[in-house]
């Protein structure tokens, strides 16, 4: 197994994850809050989708799918069209509606889709390579692709429990 495939391994972990979580769930769902301070599986998944669209986008030196598929378009959130959800308010959290499962499912495979044909042509080296140089010590694009598997798997897991929760409501 090289670099490409566990990489693809990984990150087709996260799709599954948030399509369990997500497939076949109403809008009232989607957008329930355990209580006024948590998150809502509709924003979880908005979350760990625009931070993987984010941060791919950048290390792949691409444009976002948000933006290059107008998918900010079609989700008309209230917020700036650059949010990805860090350092919201538990309003602004409230405020990422979406119409459909299918939405937000959309929006996380086209991300996929992105993630995989990036990380699909990596081999080791590639993942020394400096990409943020705003932290001590800067980070490499094997760092940044682990980070962003592990906070999507842990924002999945989170979008799972609050599923779990309303189903024995």
């Amino acid at each position: 197994m090289n670099v490409a495939d566990i990489l693809t391994d990984g990150y087709s972990r996260i799709q599954e994850a948030v399509h369990a979580a997500v497939e076949g769930l109403r809008p009232d769902d989607l957008h329930a809050r355990l209580d006024d301070g948590a998150n809502s599986i509709a924003w979880l998944v908005w979350h760990l989708t625009r931070v993987q669209d984010d941060h791919i986008a950048d290390a792949a030196g691409t444009e976002q799918i948000w933006s290059a598929q107008d998918w900010a378009g079609r989700f008309d959130l209230p917020l700036p069209a650059d949010a990805t959800g860090y350092g919201q308010s538990s309003e602004q959290v409230g405020a990422v509606r979406v119409g459909s499962a299918d939405l937000l499912l959309g929006y996380y495979d086209a991300v996929h889709d992105h993630t995989l044909a990036f990380v699909g042509d990596l081999d080791g080296h590639a993942l020394d390579r400096v990409v943020d140089e705003a932290w001590s010590p800067p980070v490499t694009l094997g760092v940044r692709l682990m980070s962003v598997l592990s906070d999507d798997l842990q924002h999945a897991g989170q979008a799972a429990f609050v599923r779990g929760v309303l189903e024995r409501r």
